[in-house]
């Protein structure tokens, strides 16, 4: 990854945060001001315009169908291309940078086939953008488990969107560590947060012996995402809880 040290010092901006499946179809993101509507995104708009999209009166669906035009070019130019988490990959797409990591599914790399990618302005440093992508991308691998696929991002979409909001307001770079994000987001969920401050208050209850963390039905502990692994274990401790009470 980039190292911190050779970062500006000034803190950067992004316009969009977008998590899309190997179709490029969004999943998830966030979009920051309205680039989109600018005389400087006026390719976008003429996209929306020749596909018929762009004619309803409703300012919301004229908005979300110039984000679905940016995102369909955006997929025309990353379709492909598989970016290690180490080794972000950079396009131009309407006068945008975009940078992206993942999208390994099926071309031997491992992982899977979702992306992350980050949207900044055509002056922004692409190393700048490598390292803010590689972290978060870095943090999600955590979160699930390691199996970045669409299928384990849509069963939980909640701790994206709090990855995302752990990482950026508004379009200003909160952290960039992928550890420190994955462990901001955890706290920031009820169950996580539960689960550490039983374990903190509970310490040694078990006389010393650890409280374990057995797999739920059908699914082993190797294959649970963090997400499950807290609430399997809450419910661990509630259960031991109860059955310590009824002595």
């Amino acid at each position: 990854m980039t190292s911190l040290s050779i970062l500006p010092p000034l803190t950067p901006k992004i316009d969009a945060i977008l998590v899309l499946d190997g179709d490029g179809n969004r999943l998830a993101g966030k979009y920051y001001g309205d680039f989109l509507t600018n005389t400087q995104s006026a390719s976008a708009r003429a996209a929306a315009v020749a596909e018929g999209n762009d004619s309803g009166p409703a300012v919301s669906k004229s908005i979300e169908n110039l984000r679905s035009a940016f995102e369909r070019q955006l997929q025309s130019k990353i379709q492909g291309i598989a970016a290690r988490p180490d080794a972000a990959e950079v396009v131009s797409v309407m006068g945008k940078t975009a940078v992206f990591c993942g999208g390994n599914a099926g071309q031997g790399g491992g992982g899977g086939d979702v992306r992350i990618v980050h949207i900044g302005p055509a002056n922004e440093s692409e190393l700048v953008l490598a390292h803010l992508v590689e972290g978060v991308y870095d943090a999600l691998t955590h979160l699930m488990g390691g199996a970045t696929d669409r299928t384990m991002v849509l069963d939980n979409l909640e701790l994206v969107f709090l990855l995302i909001d752990e990482h950026c307001d508004g379009g200003i770079i909160l952290e960039t560590d992928g550890a420190k994000l994955a462990s901001a987001v955890l706290l920031r969920d009820d169950d996580g947060a539960a689960l550490m401050e039983a374990q903190q208050q509970g310490a040694g209850m078990n006389q010393g012996k650890p409280m374990g963390m057995p797999a739920m039905a059908g699914i082993s502990a190797g294959d649970m995402t963090i997400g499950q692994a807290f609430r399997q274990a809450k419910e661990q401790l509630i259960s031991n809880l109860a059955n310590r009470d009824g002595m």
